[in-house]
Order: structure tokens, then sequence, then C-alpha cells
């Protein structure tokens, strides 16, 4: 009988992702599911799909998320939309004995003020920026519910901690989208209609960004060989970190469209950097090979035009 991978948050970035992969992976049977299928915010609904499901993997997704203007308006719901989420899903891996979970958290809960580059040692030391300070808080209980289900009762649970992550099916919201997928929505809108493409803000800040069938296999990869019970963060070397005007000038080029960019400065940067050291997970998966950013961005632009009336935006 082959071991059921159940995977929270099935159908969003990660989660399709990780869908476009699960033909490697033929001992195991995957279970996706989102939001239609069961509110996660609710014990009893989400104890009956452990009851149905009955998984022996859980890969958990699943999240109340948003760009930098969700977080800044909608503090309470990433707040507790999102510790609602978390506790029942690791009270139910733990009373249904899950034998390994998977949770993901986000390098953008990382503190403020800190120094660079940041590491798994250093989630906790200090605030994170006030601009995504409710969702930041609720992911990082994530990690002290994880470490606290393994040293009481002994669970395997752990947390991966991935970069900015970005690729197909991804939310393409002009108001809510991550930077990458909302500047594409935002380029192809402006060339559409002969318009500016308008990047809010400087453009300075810098990010690592992580192509989403990457942290797909990343993420199987901790759930199959990675042994440690500490968190992992999972993204691109400090080498590949790269400023939002490089990010807006590769999608302009990607639509021919480089000579109409504009950056409108009255709009806030939000951190300025939040640069990861992902020096444990090349010491243990030293042969991982990373999509290019120019590659990556022109798969998903390809993806946004081919399904641009389906896609979520």
């Amino acid at each position: 009988m082959t071991m059921k991978i159940l995977v929270t948050g099935g159908f969003g970035l990660v989660g399709q992702a990780i869908q476009s992969i699960k033909h490697m992976y033929e001992n195991y049977t995957f279970i996706f599911i989102s939001s239609k299928d069961c509110d996660l915010t609710n014990m009893t609904q989400t104890q009956e799909l452990f009851e149905n499901v009955k998984p022996d993997y859980v890969i958990h997704l699943a999240a109340f998320v948003g760009g930098l203007f969700k977080n800044i308006k909608y503090k309470v719901e990433m707040y507790e939309k999102n510790i609602l989420i978390n506790h029942n899903i690791l009270k139910c891996c733990h009373d249904y004995k899950v034998k390994k979970v998977v949770s993901c958290l986000s390098t953008c809960i990382f503190p403020d003020k800190t120094t660079y580059p940041i590491n798994e040692t250093m989630l906790h030391d200090s605030p994170p920026h006030n601009s995504n300070d409710c969702y930041a808080y609720a992911k990082r209980m994530l990690e002290i519910q994880s470490k606290a289900y393994q040293q009481q009762y002994g669970d395997n649970f752990i947390c991966v901690i991935p970069t900015n992550i970005y690729g197909e099916y991804d939310n393409f919201s002009l108001d809510d989208g991550h930077v990458i997928p909302a500047l594409i929505h935002k380029c192809y809108n402006a060339k559409k209609n002969k318009e500016k493409f308008v990047i809010c803000g400087t453009g300075k800040p810098l990010r690592q960004f992580i192509y989403s069938k990457d942290l797909a296999r990343l993420m199987m990869w901790s759930l199959l060989e990675y042994k440690e019970k500490d968190s992992i963060i999972l993204s691109v070397g400090e080498k590949d970190e790269v400023t939002i005007k490089q990010v807006g000038i590769e999608i302009a080029k990607q639509f021919n469209y480089e000579h109409m960019i504009e950056f409108d400065k009255s709009y806030p940067d939000g951190q300025f950097k939040k640069t990861a050291d992902n020096s444990k997970l090349m010491n243990l998966n030293n042969k991982f090979l990373f999509t290019k950013i120019e590659d990556g961005i022109k798969l998903t632009i390809d993806w946004f035009i081919k399904h641009y009336d389906e896609c979520r935006k």
C-alpha cells in the first residue's frame, strides 16, 4: 500500500508546482486540498478531513496570504486566520499520528532590524517589519508549535522557510499579488493600453526569488530526505539577490516594453532587504540547481498570457 501525502493549500502556487512533479514520486499517493474542500479555520471540518484521508505525511502550505498592501490593511485577518489554520492542522496531525509534517514559513517573517544574511537561528531574535507583523507573528507561532510537539511528544513536525516565490498559478492580482505576478499583470495591461509601466516605489529594495517548481522539489526533499528537526531556509544564494528594479526591467524586456518603465517614488518600498543564508541547504543538498530568474520569469509570463482568462487576478 502506498503512503499518502496530504497537501494543504494544494491548488495555490506551491501546491500546483508539487502537482506538476508528483509523477516523480510513484510510491506515494498525493491528496491536494483547497479552501473549497475544507475550511481549515474550522476544527470540526479539519478533523473530518483527517478522518477521511488518514494521511501518512502532510505538507502544510495553506495560509491566508497577500502582498505588502494586503498585509498592512488586514492585520487582524492575517493573524487570526493563520493562527487558527496552523493550530488545527498540527493538532490533527498529532491526533491522527502523521509520520512527518513539513510546514511552510517565509523569510518575510524574520526580524526587521538584524544583520545579514539571516539564518535559521535568528527567526525570533527581534520584531518583524511592521508592514507584515501580524502575518509574521502567526507564522512564527507555527514554528513554536511545531517544536512544542517535537519536544513534548516526539512528533516529526518541521518547518521550511522559503524566500519570495513566483511561478505559474500565482495570484496575479494588481492589489493583493506579490511583486513578480503583480508586475507581470501590470506590464501586460500597460502594453495593452499603450500606457506607462508604473512600478510603485524606488525599485531599490533587494529580494531573493525562488521559482515555484524549484521549491516544490525542495519541499519533497525536505519531506523525504531532510533528517534534522530544525527549520531550514529554502532559497537561492545571496549572489542571486536582485533589486525590484531589475525584476521590473526583466518583465518589461519579456513584453518588449522596457522604454515605458516609470517608478512612482510616492509609494513605500517596504523592507529594504531580507537576505537569507542558504548555506545549510547547500551543505546538505549541494547538487541542487536553481532556475535562473530570467528563465523563471519568462515561463511565468508565458503561462499568464496563455491562461489569462482563468488565472487568479
